[in-house]
This record gives C-alpha cells, structure tokens and sequence, in this order.
C-alpha cells in the first residue's frame, strides 16, 4: 500500500527538523490552523495576512503566500475536506536564546482529518468549563498565534468529561480571554460584546469575521473587558474557531441558557 504524506517540512516529504530548530527549542514561531474545503484552504487571504503579522511581530520572514499555498496543493487533492495546519518557525540556531543575524525560516504544513464532533453541539449548545489556569499578561505576544501554548495545555489538562467542548481562560484579573481552542462573544440584548485582547489572547479570524459580519443580524460589537459574572448575565454565550465556525454555549458551571439562534445565524453568515 502506499505512503500516504501527511505533512511537509520546507516543501519535502522527505526532511526532518532539526533539533537546532528554535521552533523546537523555545517555540520560536508562529502557527495557525484552518479548514481546507475541496483543497483548498477557507478565507485564505485573511489566514495568511495574519501569518505575515503575527511573524512581523516575532521578526520572522513569512514564507510567501504561492510558497505555500503550492505546499497546501501538494499535499490536499481538489475533493479533500480536512484541517490544516501552518508552523513558522525561525531556523536553527545555536544553544542559546539570541537568534542569529541571520536565518532561514522553517515551515511546516500539516494534514489531518476533519474532527467529527457530536450532533448536539450544533442542535443544543456546548457545556464550558471554567479553568484555573490563568493567561499571563504579555502585551508584545498578544493577538499573536505562537508557539508557545503551554498555558493552553495545562488549561486542557484540567477536564476529561467528554461532555465538555472547551474550557474558558481568565487573566489574574478574572477577566474572560478565550476558551482554550476558541475565541469568545456574549450577547447583551442587541450588544455583541467580545474581550479585548490587547494584553494576551489569540485575535482569531472567524472572531474577526464575526465583528464585521455582526451588522447584519443586526447587533453592535463592542471590544472590551468581560468579566466572569459579566459573562454569565448574557442573554447568550458563543464560541467560535475556524474549523467549526461558532457554536451555542449551553452551560457553563451551574449557570445555563436556554437554546438560542445566534450561533446558527452566525454559521451561515459566515459562508456567505
């Protein structure tokens, strides 16, 4: 039977990273991750205009965007509907944390399958926990999707209740951030407020297209902080990623809202 590749490094299937590599080492890079729809990547434009940012902000160079969109045809055939994922790290480097004066980026595209997540999830909502791990505060890294993600993973570690879709991230001030995987709205009657990330949290591209769409339900965005308690007087909860676009929340702790059309509204203004 034959190989089946699942991901290239530097446009090869054939090469390895290194352990040099400061991605690897520190987590010196910068990632995201999309949905591919019959090969081909969902709001691409907006996906690599964010992979330039966020590495502008690290001082990477971003691989350009026919680099690796030739990487994504290489390895997605015109009927595949999977995840992809892009890493950008800066290269190797020697021990120590001083990158040097010069480098050449690594990158990685990876393949994997769509997840399928339960039926409920679209038809009733999701259930949040609300973890104890606490974002840092880290204004230069905040918006950025970087490498750096042990804060999420402890924060993942703290459920296995298969009934839980994702976990809410406070700051030491208790504000709501995030969900671990996800970005965050809440509905005050025609107000849809989502935190401000200006200190951490990742800026996602559906919570950005969720801001500029939100005209048509019709609702006004507002930025800005929300705290816990804040977060459970809304009129509704929802969470929203690129791969499954926003999803209800139903429960959070002892707290519950009754089922609601936001989500669904919001799902199919996303596809238009």
């Amino acid at each position: 039977m034959a190989h089946i590749h699942t991901y290239l490094i530097n446009g090869s299937f054939d090469t390895t990273i290194s352990p040099l590599d400061r991605g690897f080492a520190y987590g010196d890079g910068i990632f995201r991750t999309m949905k591919v729809t019959n090969g081909l990547p969902e709001y691409w434009p907006q996906h690599y205009q964010k992979l330039v940012a966020d590495c502008a902000a690290i001082n990477i160079v971003c691989p350009s965007a026919e680099l690796l969109m030739s990487d994504i045809q290489a390895l997605y055939t015109p009927t595949d509907t999977a995840v992809c994922k892009i890493i950008i790290t800066r290269g190797e480097g020697e021990r120590g944390y001083a990158p040097p004066a010069i480098t050449a980026p690594m990158r990685v595209v990876l393949k994997t399958a769509l997840r399928t997540y339960p039926a409920n999830y679209l038809s009733e909502g999701v259930s949040l926990h609300v973890c104890k791990t606490q974002l840092a505060r880290q204004p230069q890294l905040a918006g950025i999707k970087h490498l750096n993600r042990l804060e999420n993973v402890l924060a993942r570690m703290e459920w296995t209740d298969t009934n839980i879709a994702d976990g809410i991230l406070c700051d030491a001030e208790n504000n709501v951030i995030e969900c671990t995987a996800a970005n965050i709205f809440a509905r005050f009657g025609n107000t849809l407020v989502t935190p401000c990330l200006i200190n951490c949290g990742v800026t996602g591209i559906t919570r950005q297209h969720i801001i500029d769409i939100a005209h048509l339900v019709p609702l006004i965005v507002k930025i800005e902080p929300i705290s816990l308690t804040q977060l459970f007087l809304a009129d509704e909860v929802i969470i929203c990623s690129s791969i499954y676009g926003a999803w209800q929340v139903k429960k959070i702790m002892q707290h519950t809202w009754a089922p609601n059309n936001l989500a669904s509204t919001l799902r199919k203004l996303i596809k238009t």
